[in-house]
Protein backbone atom coordinates (compact mmCIF):
# COMPACT_ATOMS: atom_id res chain seq x y z
CA UNK A 1 0.00 0.00 0.00
CA UNK A 2 0.80 3.41 -0.10
CA UNK A 3 3.16 5.20 2.41
CA UNK A 4 1.20 6.24 5.26
CA UNK A 5 -2.16 4.94 4.19
CA UNK A 6 -4.56 6.01 6.78
CA UNK A 7 -3.11 9.28 6.38
CA UNK A 8 -3.50 9.90 3.21
CA UNK A 9 -6.55 8.51 2.70
CA UNK A 10 -8.56 10.30 5.76
CA UNK A 11 -10.89 13.60 5.02
CA UNK A 12 -13.95 14.87 5.83
CA UNK A 13 -17.32 12.72 6.43
CA UNK A 14 -20.73 14.57 5.73
CA UNK A 15 -22.95 12.75 8.45
CA UNK A 16 -25.63 14.85 8.13
CA UNK A 17 -26.35 13.81 5.02
CA UNK A 18 -27.35 9.86 3.28
CA UNK A 19 -24.62 7.86 3.04
CA UNK A 20 -25.08 6.85 -0.52
CA UNK A 21 -25.21 10.88 -1.41
CA UNK A 22 -21.77 11.76 0.56
CA UNK A 23 -19.26 9.37 -0.18
CA UNK A 24 -15.74 10.96 -0.91
CA UNK A 25 -12.77 8.78 -1.76
CA UNK A 26 -11.29 8.29 1.31
CA UNK A 27 -13.71 6.35 2.75
CA UNK A 28 -14.20 3.66 -0.24
CA UNK A 29 -10.60 3.21 -1.68
CA UNK A 30 -8.80 0.18 -0.25
CA UNK A 31 -5.35 -0.86 -0.59
CA UNK A 32 -4.20 -3.17 -3.91
CA UNK A 33 -4.23 -6.70 -4.11
CA UNK A 34 -3.72 -9.35 -6.79
CA UNK A 35 -7.33 -9.42 -6.59
CA UNK A 36 -7.78 -5.63 -7.08
CA UNK A 37 -10.35 -5.34 -10.44
CA UNK A 38 -11.33 -1.46 -10.94
CA UNK A 39 -9.02 1.36 -10.52
CA UNK A 40 -5.41 1.31 -9.24
CA UNK A 41 -3.81 4.36 -8.24
CA UNK A 42 0.14 3.48 -8.47
CA UNK A 43 2.59 6.38 -7.50
CA UNK A 44 5.94 6.84 -9.05
CA UNK A 45 8.56 8.60 -6.05
CA UNK A 46 10.90 10.26 -8.67
CA UNK A 47 12.42 13.36 -9.96
CA UNK A 48 15.53 11.88 -11.04
CA UNK A 49 14.44 12.71 -14.76
CA UNK A 50 13.84 16.15 -13.59
CA UNK A 51 17.52 16.33 -11.94
CA UNK A 52 18.71 15.45 -15.06
CA UNK A 53 17.01 17.58 -17.33
CA UNK A 54 18.41 20.51 -15.38
CA UNK A 55 15.01 21.26 -13.64
CA UNK A 56 13.88 22.52 -10.07
CA UNK A 57 13.30 19.63 -7.68
CA UNK A 58 10.63 18.38 -5.82
CA UNK A 59 8.15 15.99 -7.98
CA UNK A 60 9.07 13.36 -6.13
CA UNK A 61 6.84 14.35 -3.17
CA UNK A 62 3.94 14.61 -5.55
CA UNK A 63 2.50 11.20 -4.99
CA UNK A 64 1.43 11.82 -1.47
CA UNK A 65 0.19 15.49 -2.11
CA UNK A 66 -2.32 15.03 -4.94
CA UNK A 67 -3.80 11.33 -2.71
CA UNK A 68 -4.48 14.44 -0.02
CA UNK A 69 -5.70 15.94 -2.75
CA UNK A 70 -7.70 12.79 -4.25
CA UNK A 71 -9.16 12.06 -0.44
CA UNK A 72 -12.28 14.51 -0.29
CA UNK A 73 -13.32 13.84 -4.14
CA UNK A 74 -16.94 12.86 -3.89
CA UNK A 75 -17.12 9.32 -5.13
CA UNK A 76 -20.78 8.59 -6.47
CA UNK A 77 -19.76 5.86 -8.61
CA UNK A 78 -19.81 1.92 -8.09
CA UNK A 79 -16.42 1.62 -9.09
CA UNK A 80 -14.24 0.12 -7.14
CA UNK A 81 -10.51 2.18 -6.32
CA UNK A 82 -7.20 0.84 -5.04
CA UNK A 83 -3.97 2.82 -4.21
CA UNK A 84 -1.19 -0.09 -5.21
CA UNK A 85 1.60 1.51 -3.00
CA UNK A 86 4.59 4.08 -4.11
CA UNK A 87 7.61 2.68 -5.89
CA UNK A 88 10.50 5.03 -5.50
CA UNK A 89 13.78 5.54 -7.33
CA UNK A 90 16.54 4.99 -4.43
CA UNK A 91 20.05 5.86 -5.12
CA UNK A 92 19.66 7.83 -8.52
CA UNK A 93 18.81 4.48 -9.95
CA UNK A 94 15.80 5.85 -12.26
CA UNK A 95 16.04 3.01 -14.95
CA UNK A 96 15.34 0.17 -12.14
CA UNK A 97 12.15 2.61 -11.05
CA UNK A 98 10.99 2.87 -14.50
CA UNK A 99 11.44 -0.88 -14.62
CA UNK A 100 9.53 -1.55 -11.64
CA UNK A 101 6.77 0.78 -12.49
CA UNK A 102 5.98 -1.27 -15.80
CA UNK A 103 5.80 -4.48 -13.98
CA UNK A 104 3.27 -2.94 -11.32
CA UNK A 105 1.25 -1.67 -14.73
CA UNK A 106 1.69 -4.86 -16.42
CA UNK A 107 0.06 -6.49 -13.69
CA UNK A 108 -2.79 -4.16 -13.10
CA UNK A 109 -3.34 -4.61 -16.73
CA UNK A 110 -3.35 -8.17 -16.25
CA UNK A 111 -5.84 -7.57 -13.67
CA UNK A 112 -8.60 -6.09 -16.01
CA UNK A 113 -7.46 -3.03 -13.88
CA UNK A 114 -6.92 0.67 -15.04
CA UNK A 115 -3.77 1.94 -13.86
CA UNK A 116 -3.80 5.77 -13.11
CA UNK A 117 0.12 6.49 -12.21
CA UNK A 118 0.76 10.09 -10.16
CA UNK A 119 4.42 11.30 -11.24
CA UNK A 120 7.18 12.09 -10.43
CA UNK A 121 8.83 13.86 -13.40
CA UNK A 122 7.82 13.33 -16.59
CA UNK A 123 10.08 10.17 -17.22
CA UNK A 124 7.27 8.52 -15.68
CA UNK A 125 6.21 8.21 -19.11
CA UNK A 126 8.63 5.28 -20.03
CA UNK A 127 7.36 3.73 -17.09
CA UNK A 128 3.64 3.41 -18.08
CA UNK A 129 4.42 2.60 -21.62
CA UNK A 130 7.00 -0.37 -20.71
CA UNK A 131 4.18 -1.59 -18.70
CA UNK A 132 1.63 -1.22 -21.61
CA UNK A 133 3.77 -3.08 -23.85
CA UNK A 134 4.88 -5.89 -21.45
CA UNK A 135 1.46 -7.01 -20.98
CA UNK A 136 0.13 -6.36 -24.65
CA UNK A 137 3.33 -8.88 -25.07
CA UNK A 138 2.47 -11.28 -22.76
CA UNK A 139 -1.13 -11.77 -24.43
CA UNK A 140 0.75 -13.06 -27.51
CA UNK A 141 0.10 -16.43 -28.75
CA UNK A 142 3.93 -17.77 -27.43
CA UNK A 143 3.68 -20.51 -30.36
CA UNK A 144 3.84 -17.78 -33.24
CA UNK A 145 3.57 -14.26 -31.77
CA UNK A 146 3.92 -11.69 -34.37
CA UNK A 147 4.47 -7.92 -33.93
CA UNK A 148 1.23 -7.09 -36.10
CA UNK A 149 -0.80 -9.35 -33.32
CA UNK A 150 -0.38 -6.32 -30.91
CA UNK A 151 -2.84 -3.42 -31.20
CA UNK A 152 -1.80 -0.02 -32.21
CA UNK A 153 -1.08 2.24 -29.37
CA UNK A 154 -1.49 6.08 -29.53
CA UNK A 155 0.26 8.37 -26.81
CA UNK A 156 -1.73 11.40 -26.38
CA UNK A 157 0.29 14.14 -24.28
CA UNK A 158 -0.95 17.70 -22.71
CA UNK A 159 2.21 19.43 -22.50
CA UNK A 160 4.26 22.55 -22.97
CA UNK A 161 7.65 20.19 -23.97
CA UNK A 162 7.96 17.51 -26.82
CA UNK A 163 10.12 15.55 -24.29
CA UNK A 164 12.39 14.26 -27.62
CA UNK A 165 15.22 14.89 -26.32
CA UNK A 166 18.16 12.02 -27.42
CA UNK A 167 19.01 10.21 -24.47
CA UNK A 168 22.62 10.49 -24.65
CA UNK A 169 23.73 10.51 -21.21
CA UNK A 170 20.59 8.29 -19.71
CA UNK A 171 16.70 8.69 -19.95
CA UNK A 172 15.91 11.89 -18.43
CA UNK A 173 12.15 13.74 -17.92
CA UNK A 174 13.13 14.97 -21.27
CA UNK A 175 13.69 11.87 -23.08
CA UNK A 176 10.52 9.57 -22.39
CA UNK A 177 9.10 9.64 -25.91
CA UNK A 178 12.35 9.79 -27.84
CA UNK A 179 13.14 6.71 -25.77
CA UNK A 180 9.67 4.89 -27.16
CA UNK A 181 10.35 6.31 -30.38
CA UNK A 182 13.88 4.38 -30.43
CA UNK A 183 11.92 1.49 -28.42
CA UNK A 184 9.47 1.45 -31.19
CA UNK A 185 11.58 1.06 -33.93
CA UNK A 186 14.21 -1.22 -32.68
CA UNK A 187 10.96 -3.68 -31.91
CA UNK A 188 9.45 -2.73 -35.25
CA UNK A 189 6.22 -1.46 -33.61
CA UNK A 190 4.63 2.12 -35.19
CA UNK A 191 6.05 5.32 -33.05
CA UNK A 192 1.96 6.88 -32.42
CA UNK A 193 2.72 10.28 -30.64
CA UNK A 194 0.13 13.21 -30.38
CA UNK A 195 1.63 16.07 -28.13
CA UNK A 196 -0.87 19.47 -27.60
CA UNK A 197 0.15 22.15 -26.39
CA UNK A 198 3.19 22.46 -27.29
CA UNK A 199 5.59 25.77 -26.67
CA UNK A 200 7.69 27.51 -28.95
CA UNK A 201 9.84 29.52 -26.58
CA UNK A 202 10.85 25.88 -24.65
CA UNK A 203 11.52 23.49 -27.67
CA UNK A 204 14.15 24.33 -29.89
CA UNK A 205 14.06 23.97 -33.51
CA UNK A 206 16.25 20.52 -33.09
CA UNK A 207 13.02 19.07 -30.88
CA UNK A 208 10.41 20.53 -33.92
CA UNK A 209 12.71 19.16 -36.87
CA UNK A 210 12.65 15.52 -34.75
CA UNK A 211 9.08 15.76 -33.95
CA UNK A 212 8.50 16.37 -37.84
CA UNK A 213 11.01 14.01 -38.52
CA UNK A 214 9.02 11.38 -36.21
CA UNK A 215 5.56 12.58 -38.08
CA UNK A 216 4.41 13.99 -34.60
CA UNK A 217 1.07 15.53 -34.39
CA UNK A 218 1.40 18.44 -32.23
CA UNK A 219 0.19 22.02 -31.81
CA UNK A 220 0.90 25.20 -30.17
CA UNK A 221 -0.22 26.42 -26.97
CA UNK A 222 -1.17 29.74 -29.24
CA UNK A 223 -3.80 27.11 -31.14
CA UNK A 224 -4.89 25.56 -28.29
CA UNK A 225 -8.08 28.47 -27.31
CA UNK A 226 -11.62 27.84 -26.92
CA UNK A 227 -12.58 29.45 -30.22
CA UNK A 228 -10.15 26.43 -32.12
CA UNK A 229 -11.74 23.39 -30.28
CA UNK A 230 -13.39 22.34 -33.02
CA UNK A 231 -9.97 22.30 -35.10
CA UNK A 232 -7.97 20.83 -32.35
CA UNK A 233 -10.90 17.84 -31.56
CA UNK A 234 -11.11 17.18 -35.42
CA UNK A 235 -6.75 16.98 -35.32
CA UNK A 236 -7.27 14.39 -31.88
CA UNK A 237 -10.23 12.59 -33.35
CA UNK A 238 -7.73 11.83 -36.96
CA UNK A 239 -4.93 10.81 -34.50
CA UNK A 240 -7.53 8.42 -32.21
CA UNK A 241 -8.99 6.74 -35.12
CA UNK A 242 -5.66 5.23 -36.33
CA UNK A 243 -4.46 3.82 -32.74
CA UNK A 244 -6.18 0.56 -30.94
CA UNK A 245 -5.66 1.88 -27.49
CA UNK A 246 -4.79 5.03 -26.08
CA UNK A 247 -2.23 6.19 -23.40
CA UNK A 248 -2.87 9.56 -21.86
CA UNK A 249 -0.24 11.35 -20.02
CA UNK A 250 -0.78 15.10 -18.57
CA UNK A 251 2.01 16.88 -18.12
CA UNK A 252 0.68 19.89 -15.85
CA UNK A 253 3.24 22.29 -16.99
CA UNK A 254 0.50 22.48 -20.04
CA UNK A 255 -1.34 24.63 -17.87
CA UNK A 256 -0.53 28.72 -17.72
CA UNK A 257 1.32 29.46 -14.82
CA UNK A 258 -1.00 31.04 -12.67
CA UNK A 259 -3.31 28.18 -12.57
CA UNK A 260 -0.47 25.87 -12.19
CA UNK A 261 2.68 27.57 -10.36
CA UNK A 262 3.88 24.16 -8.80
CA UNK A 263 5.32 22.42 -11.43
CA UNK A 264 9.37 21.86 -12.90
CA UNK A 265 8.51 24.62 -15.66
CA UNK A 266 5.91 26.70 -15.22
CA UNK A 267 4.18 27.70 -18.64
CA UNK A 268 4.14 31.30 -19.79
CA UNK A 269 1.32 30.10 -21.73
CA UNK A 270 -0.52 27.35 -21.64
CA UNK A 271 -3.57 26.05 -22.40
CA UNK A 272 -6.75 26.56 -20.32
CA UNK A 273 -9.07 23.75 -18.65
CA UNK A 274 -11.92 25.08 -20.43
CA UNK A 275 -10.04 23.33 -23.14
CA UNK A 276 -8.57 20.20 -22.16
CA UNK A 277 -11.58 19.15 -19.98
CA UNK A 278 -13.72 18.52 -23.69
CA UNK A 279 -10.65 16.72 -25.23
CA UNK A 280 -10.74 14.58 -22.01
CA UNK A 281 -14.10 14.22 -22.40
CA UNK A 282 -13.44 12.97 -26.37
CA UNK A 283 -10.57 10.40 -25.40
CA UNK A 284 -13.29 8.95 -23.06
CA UNK A 285 -15.68 8.57 -25.34
CA UNK A 286 -13.78 6.26 -27.59
CA UNK A 287 -13.51 3.72 -25.19
CA UNK A 288 -9.86 3.12 -26.40
CA UNK A 289 -8.13 4.92 -22.74
CA UNK A 290 -6.26 2.21 -21.17
CA UNK A 291 -4.09 3.78 -18.61
CA UNK A 292 -3.30 7.42 -18.00
CA UNK A 293 -0.43 9.26 -16.14
CA UNK A 294 -0.31 12.85 -14.54
CA UNK A 295 3.30 14.69 -13.89
CA UNK A 296 5.63 17.12 -12.99
CA UNK A 297 3.74 18.01 -10.18
CA UNK A 298 5.88 19.66 -7.59
CA UNK A 299 4.72 20.78 -4.41
CA UNK A 300 7.38 22.46 -3.30
CA UNK A 301 6.30 25.84 -5.55
CA UNK A 302 2.44 25.46 -5.36
CA UNK A 303 0.95 28.41 -4.03
CA UNK A 304 -2.62 27.52 -1.97
CA UNK A 305 -2.61 24.33 -3.10
CA UNK A 306 -3.81 25.15 -6.85
CA UNK A 307 -1.59 22.83 -8.79
CA UNK A 308 -2.89 20.00 -6.61
CA UNK A 309 -6.39 20.92 -6.78
CA UNK A 310 -6.06 21.20 -10.57
CA UNK A 311 -4.20 17.44 -10.71
CA UNK A 312 -7.66 16.04 -8.79
CA UNK A 313 -9.42 17.31 -10.46
CA UNK A 314 -8.08 16.02 -14.03
CA UNK A 315 -8.36 12.77 -12.14
CA UNK A 316 -11.52 12.84 -11.44
CA UNK A 317 -12.42 14.16 -15.13
CA UNK A 318 -10.52 11.10 -16.45
CA UNK A 319 -12.19 8.43 -14.18
CA UNK A 320 -15.35 9.57 -13.71
CA UNK A 321 -17.99 7.16 -14.83
CA UNK A 322 -20.53 9.22 -17.70
CA UNK A 323 -23.77 8.41 -14.25
CA UNK A 324 -21.54 9.91 -11.83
Amino acid sequence: MSDNFKQCWSGRIDTEELARDATRLHQVIKPYNKKSQGLVIIGFCSDEGVARNKGRLGAKNAPAAIRKRLANLPWNTQRAVFDWGDIHCVDNALERAQQQQATAVADVLAQQSFPFILGGGHEVALGSWLGLMQYLEAQQDGSAASKKQLPTIGIINFDAHFDLRKATNGGSSGTPFYQIAKLCEAKGYPFNYCCLGVSEIVNTAALFKRADALKVSYRHDSEMQFGQLSQISTQLAEFMQRCDLLYLTIDLDVLPAWVAPGVSAPASHGVALEVLEPLIRQIKATGKLTLADIAEYNPKFDIDNRTASVAARLFYQIVKEANS
